[in-house]
């Protein structure tokens, strides 16, 4: 995951969101959609106790089991009942309304105190 200076993080392992020109199916998306969305989803280095730890020190983001409301939030979809097949370190965040810099600083935050 890229942070807002743009470089690289080194807790998050793997980013998908196709808006990434680095997605393997950017292209194809950029085609066929008009805009890329608000679900970004990423994995953390870590195990599936650090991404629960991860949702729960956020305090903008709201830790829920749904996305798609006006204000951002975060689960870890893995933790529901028939869904253990998805990696344990995999979180979903919907971004919402929120200031976009105060969403970044409580995700950095929330980040930099996992483990």
């Amino acid at each position: 995951m890229i942070n807002r200076s743009g470089q690289e993080r080194g807790d998050v392992a793997c980013t998908r969101f196709p808006g990434l020109s680095t997605h393997p199916t950017h292209s194809l998306a950029r085609r066929q959609l008009k805009g890329f969305g608000t679900i970004i989803s990423f994995d953390i280095r870590g195990d599936a106790r650090t991404a629960d730890e991860v949702c729960s020190r956020v305090r903008l983001i709201q830790h829920t089991t749904s996305l798609g409301a006006v204000e951002s939030t975060i689960e870890r979809r893995a933790r529901i009942p028939g869904q253990e097949r998805l990696p344990p370190s995999l979180l979903r965040l919907s971004v919402g309304i929120e200031n976009v810099e105060d969403l970044w600083a409580d995700l950095d935050a929330a980040l930099k105190s996992q483990g």
